[in-house]
């Protein structure tokens, strides 16, 4: 049976990556350093170590995405679960709101009307927000295949995108759609991902500009 660790809870957090770094070790696992404080933050959010080896970066991906930070994008997520993660007052600070519109009334109508997914209409609606946008997806793959086909009719590019979701209907190939693209991006390869997830990753680009 495991032994039970006394732990301050301001502590927690702290000890939890310290375990994360000596497992990583233990496993021969070098993270770049730039990539290396997602990658962590999705391991502490998950329990998976598989994030080390599948998790990919564009590059200067990190880079990118804070400096858009920095200048006041808005991050648009595909469920509220992913936006009640992410840190609203880091975000804030500059200058930066988060939206998800996949279960507004009206979005659900439009859909209806026109025959077509919540996500195609919710992504519709980021793009006309006229502003710098980070896509933070950890769900609907038909999320990410509408950006794709956006950008491939010539009607919208997005910003940066965090092509996370989960599942097993057209997951993996609706992030392979964007994997060594034009667009920056962080992709999770594979089946694995999830609202957890994408709020993980903007949590670390956050945090990261604050330290």
């Amino acid at each position: 049976m495991a032994e039970i660790e006394i732990v301050k809870p301001e502590d927690i957090e702290k000890k939890s990556f310290e375990l994360i770094e000596k497992e990583l070790a233990s496993m021969n696992i070098s993270l770049p350093e730039q990539n290396a404080p997602a990658i962590k933050r999705v391991i502490h959010t998950t329990a998976d170590f598989d994030f080390a080896s599948t998790l990919r970066f564009s590059p200067d991906a990190v880079k990118i995405a804070r400096r858009l930070i920095k200048n006041g994008a808005d991050i648009i997520t595909d469920t509220n679960m992913a936006k009640a993660g992410i840190s609203k007052s880091s975000l804030a600070r500059f200058g930066g709101q988060i939206h998800c519109f996949m279960a507004d009334e009206d979005v659900a109508r439009e859909a209806k009307e026109r025959g077509v997914t919540r996500a195609l209409v919710s992504m519709e609606r980021a793009a006309g927000l006229g502003k710098k946008l980070i896509f933070a997806l950890g769900n609907a793959p038909t999320a990410l295949i509408s950006l794709y086909e956006m950008m491939k009719a010539g009607k919208y590019s997005p910003d940066f995108v965090i092509g996370v979701p989960v599942g097993f209907v057209n997951v993996v190939a609706a992030k392979e759609l964007f994997l060594g693209g034009q667009v920056p991006y962080i992709i999770n390869e594979g089946r694995k991902g999830g609202s957890t997830v994408a709020a993980a990753i903007c949590n670390a680009l956050l945090y990261g500009i604050e330290e």
